[in-house]
């Protein structure tokens, strides 16, 4: 952004220096100086607030899950997801708001293969529990039934947007912090907010069973009053 601001001033010092006094001059160039380094500050008062951080904690600890070696059992899976998507999802929410520049595009880092990866994985997880019946998708508008949704899918949309925003911070890429957290805020607003939403209903049920069974507290009434 500043080297454009130098760039198209540039001529325009020339001229201007050898039109005006050098102590003219001088006090031009403080005036741009000053300029951008308030432009500066702004800018990294925004991605580098508190509120920002601490939404690129949790994302970090977010794909740290979907993307580790271990392989958890199923009922211990769903319990850390229960215990980070809320979490993330407040901490979205509280993202500051940003103004579109978009200077310069922020990289993408999730390709193809990858968001594959974490949906197969996801899938091999939750195994014939992946799929459920969902009434807060786009296709409900042209149907009187729930429609089939699958968990995997939700969660690797969730995790390409999170992935592609924390990278831009992983990688130091400050010129592309403000747009990346644009882009990612957008979206969160616009689409993962409501998939990661979306995905809660069956985890909670499907941990309740699990744990259920596990305890056996699935005792009828008449067990419970002997």
């Amino acid at each position: 952004m500043f080297a454009v601001i130098f760039n198209t001033l540039t001529i325009e010092l020339v001229l201007f220096k050898n039109k005006t006094a050098p102590f003219k001059y001088i006090f031009f160039i403080e005036n741009i100086m000053y300029f951008c380094h308030m432009e500066q500050i702004e800018n990294d008062r925004i991605i580098y607030d508190k509120n920002v951080i601490d939404f690129v904690t949790v994302s970090v600890e977010f794909c740290a899950i979907l993307e580790g070696d271990e392989i958890l059992p199923r009922t211990e899976w769903i319990d850390r997801m229960l215990k980070i998507l809320p979490l993330l999802y407040l901490k979205a929410s509280l993202l500051p708001e940003t103004v579109a520049s978009f200077d310069e595009m922020p990289e993408i880092f999730v390709q193809e293969e990858d968001y594959s990866r974490v949906e197969l994985r996801v899938s091999e997880i939750m195994g014939e529990e992946d799929i459920y019946l969902d009434v807060f998708i786009e296709d409900m508008k042209y149907s009187d039934r729930p429609i089939s949704a699958f968990i995997s899918e939700n969660i690797a949309d969730v995790y390409q947007d999170i992935r592609n925003f924390i990278s831009v911070y992983q990688f130091e890429l400050t010129s592309q912090m403000e747009s990346a957290l644009e882009i990612c805020t957008n979206n969160f607003k616009s689409y993962w907010g409501q998939k990661l939403i979306n995905v809660l209903r069956p985890l909670h049920a499907l941990l309740s069973k699990e744990n259920d069974v596990t305890d056996g507290s699935f005792l009828n009434q008449e067990e419970l009053w002997d």
